[in-house]
């Protein structure tokens, strides 16, 4: 590889994945009462019981370095959840324009699963001897073409942020309401909400197979994501690959940053088809 390839803590990269493919990740950092710590330092339940929570992305510096450290001679893809969900992109562009070397930053369009889609695409194209330029085409391209959706576990962190009444909320929850939400080229959806867990798998994967294409040679790549319930990943998962047998695919657990706004039980797939 001569083209690097960085990513921020959003795209939730297993470590196994993160180190097949080379990739640096530049973790978000997340305030808790008051401490401002990594994003994986603490313990989820620590940080989603403290009193205040909130997160922010990386600094321009922690970009730098790890740019400078990615540079394979040619230069360094960035690709950073999208920008219209968190400043990390601009702190990424800032810190382009004080790399060592040429550094290409692009917007995955993108969070979670779909972003790890987007950088390990980028990884691939680089690790095939792309230049700098095709794996920037390359990312943007597949970045087009991700669709990520998902289901919440419950309402307690939108009735803890104030963007659901706490009575409201809460009737949902007995009731076993699961808001479900879809992204899109950045935009951020609110789908129909599921009336149960399993209601809320069978409409993730309902909304999976609309998008398969005629062309039986498709190939489909695959995350299956989730915020601290893994047995609902794996379940998802076992669905698709029944159906289909992926290009490639793996499993996700959401970054800290992300489960601040979503809370636990979240779970979800993002694909793109090739």
């Amino acid at each position: 590889m001569t083209v690097g390839i960085v990513t921020d803590s959003t795209a939730a990269l297993p470590e196994e994945v993160r180190a097949a493919w080379d990739i640096a990740v530049v973790p978000l950092m997340i305030t808790v009462d008051g401490r401002t710590v990594a994003d994986g330092e603490l313990d989820t339940s620590e940080i989603l019981a403290a009193k205040t929570h909130s997160s922010s992305g990386p600094s321009p510096g922690a970009f730098v370095q790890a740019m400078d450290d990615q540079n394979q001679g040619e230069g360094v893809v960035v690709v950073t959840v999208t920008s219209t969900l968190s400043i990390t992109h601009q702190s990424a562009v800032l810190a382009s324009k004080g790399a060592a070397g040429p550094v290409a930053v692009v917007d995955s369009r993108t969070a979670a699963g779909g972003q790890a889609l987007v950088a390990v695409a980028a990884a691939r194209a680089a690790r095939a001897g792309a230049t700098l330029d095709e794996v920037v085409a390359r990312a943007e391209a597949v970045a087009k073409r991700i669709t990520l959706v998902g289901a919440l576990g419950n309402l307690d962190q939108l009735i803890r942020s104030g963007r659901v009444p706490g009575l409201a909320g809460r009737a949902g929850n007995l009731i076993g309401l699961r808001p479900m939400f879809d992204i899109q080229n950045g935009a951020i959806g609110r789908l129909r909400p599921a009336l149960s867990d399993e209601a809320a798998h069978q409409r993730i994967l309902g909304l999976w197979r609309r998008t398969r294409p005629a062309d039986c040679d498709a190939q489909l790549h695959l995350v299956s994501l989730h915020a601290e319930v893994p047995e609902r990943a794996v379940e998802l998962l076992d669905a698709v690959t029944a159906e289909v047998q992926p290009a490639d695919s793996f499993i996700s657990q959401f970054g800290q940053a992300m489960m601040i706004n979503s809370g636990t039980g979240v779970r979800g797939l993002a694909w793109y088809w090739d």
